[in-house]
């Protein structure tokens, strides 16, 4: 007896990215599962008086987005904060935190999101002066987009205890002004920390960036407010037509509410979490921790089986990491934040113990030093089918880019992060990179070109989260210099990385990222045909459903 589909979805232009049926206008599903994929009359077939039939409406169906990089707490902590996107000019700043002040009159510390390092002018970076000019009464903490550099005017340096500065480490740096008191410039995790955990959630939502570690002496409503917290983010993923994310930080407290999430009311996203490498931790972690949390946290919906590191910070901010200097700082090369031979080491552990790895690496002296740390995993352990990744790789120095394929490393890229795109401005990033860089940086096409398996995402909140919107940057993206490669990548190379080759780099290209009979059933149905779609407007286009584990978790 054929059996009857819990949904159909017909009258659609489906893009499987199965490669042997890549087209069908039509699907159905049974359970969590796929039933089938093919024309119209076939697919009805499987209808019964207990099927819902949904109607695209000649929209694209496509397997649900896989959002290969973001901060769930973080970004889920964010929706509560301000947002400063966009925002120019000290007169339009002045007026969003007076009114973000005056509407939260309760909290310790106003937080707020999303300063570009050229706020107040191209050539004035922001101070705590310039914040005191605003609230001199208030605590303040701003963040730039990057989240690698903050601003806090005196009353919160104060308050956290860093005004007279402190050693924060290597890579990390509270800047100190002439008068020899901070002068409101922090940069990296431990130097904001002291400052952001006067917050609301006293930065529990950052520790798996900053420490890896656990907060502690969390009292319970503390910790059903940080649950509550991800509900609401879980939900504002799924609405996206999202129904997998791979965060890249973790800890073992994030871990513990998701599966509680997960046991209670079920999670509407899957999620892949890492245990997250810092350089102060023994190596015995990534047995102790990193292998046993893949243990206990390995199911379909929630899993935790890679480990993740920082090898540097952000241009921005001189803590990227470059073989040559800084172009505007003559002998700035940026601290790497693990030693070749200590990374080395890492990888080779990590590799020993089957659990991939992918590390942040912005500029091209991070880069090699994260392939070489590859390149010894290989040598030591023979090679495997790791997926390993790096993440960003903002710039490449040309030497390093066959490497990708030879290593078999995973070039983990961000389209609303170049310069130019997804309103960033230009500057001052082109200028300290220099233009003898810009072929190499945010290399899309020539990585793949090469042979490096590509993903795509955002680095939420780093960036806005949509994936419709980081698409449409991804096939808009100009040149900076005409006679430039343009190194967009096609329309259906740039839906694959955010569908296929992110359930692939997780080793789940078994039973996710295509449509196709026995798949699970992880769909997003859009509100227009994307490839009749000007990439101009493709982030008009939205999710009107989404579907994962063949349960309905956004509807419009």
């Amino acid at each position: 007896m054929q059996k009857e589909a819990s949904y159909i979805i017909r009258n659609a232009r489906v893009l499987t990215m199965d490669e042997a049926n890549p087209r069908a206008a039509a699907l159905a599903v049974s359970g969590n599962r796929i039933l089938a994929v093919g024309s119209e009359a076939e697919i009805d077939a499987f209808s019964g008086p207990d099927t819902h039939v949904i109607d695209a409406k000649g929209a694209t169906v496509l397997p649900g987005f896989n959002e290969a990089h973001m901060h769930i707490f973080g970004g889920s902590a964010e929706l509560r904060e301000l947002s400063l996107f966009g925002m120019k000019g000290f007169d339009a700043l002045d007026k969003a935190l007076k009114k973000y002040a005056a509407d939260y009159p309760e909290r310790t510390l106003l937080i707020a999101q999303h300063a570009d390092y050229t706020i107040l002018s191209d050539d004035e970076r922001m101070t705590r002066h310039h914040l005191d000019r605003i609230l001199p009464d208030r605590a303040v903490l701003i963040f730039a987009p990057d989240h690698h550099t903050a601003w806090a005017n005196t009353l919160a340096l104060k308050m956290g205890g860093i005004l007279e500065g402190r050693d924060v480490g290597v890579g990390n740096e509270i800047v100190m002004g002439e008068d020899g008191l901070a002068n409101g410039e922090l940069r990296e995790s431990n130097a904001i920390r002291p400052v952001s955990a006067l917050g609301e959630t006293g930065a529990r939502e950052m520790l798996g960036v900053g420490t890896g570690g656990d907060p502690e002496h969390v009292t319970a409503e503390e910790r059903a407010g940080d649950i509550e917290i991800i509900k609401e983010g879980l939900a504002y993923v799924a609405s996206l037509g999202i129904t997998s994310l791979q965060n890249m930080d973790g800890s073992l407290y994030q871990l513990e509410m998701l599966d509680e999430i997960e046991k209670t009311v079920g999670l509407p996203v899957r999620v892949r979490m890492p245990f997250h490498m810092k350089n102060f931790m023994p190596l015995s972690d990534l047995e102790t921790k990193a292998a046993a949390w893949r243990e206990r946290f390995n199911s379909d919906r929630l899993r935790c089986d890679f480990v993740k590191l920082f090898m540097d910070g952000v241009t921005e901010s001189g803590t990227a990491v470059f073989v040559d200097d800084y172009c505007h700082q003559p002998g700035l090369k940026g601290d790497p934040l693990f030693s070749q031979e200590h990374f080395n080491d890492v990888a080779v552990a990590a590799d020993k113990l089957g659990l991939p790895v992918a590390v942040h690496a912005i500029g091209d002296g991070a880069v090699r030093m994260v392939l070489n740390g590859y390149e010894a995993a290989i040598k030591a352990n023979g090679k495997r089918d790791s997926r390993n990744r790096i993440e960003h790789i903002e710039v490449v120095h040309p030497d390093d880019i066959p490497r990708f394929k030879e290593l078999g490393t995973v070039a983990s890229m961000q389209p609303t992060h170049p310069p130019g795109s997804a309103g960033l401005p230009t500057e001052p990033y082109l200028s300290y990179i220099g233009e003898a860089r810009w072929p190499y940086a945010f290399a899309w096409r020539t990585l793949v070109d090469a042979g490096a398996p590509i993903v795509f995402a955002t680095d939420w909140p780093v960036s806005p989260l949509d994936p419709m919107n980081c698409i449409e940057c991804a096939m808009t993206r100009t040149v900076w210099k005409d006679g430039m490669k343009d190194e967009r990548l096609s329309l259906h190379e740039t839906l694959a990385a955010y569908t296929k080759n992110g359930a692939w780099v997780e080793f789940m290209e078994d039973r996710k990222g295509v449509l196709k009979p026995g798949y699970l059933a992880d769909i997003v149905v859009l509100s227009a045909d994307v490839e009749a779609t000007d990439f101009a407007d493709l982030s008009a286009v939205r999710p009107v459903t989404t579907i994962c584990d063949g349960r309905i978790t956004y509807q419009a």
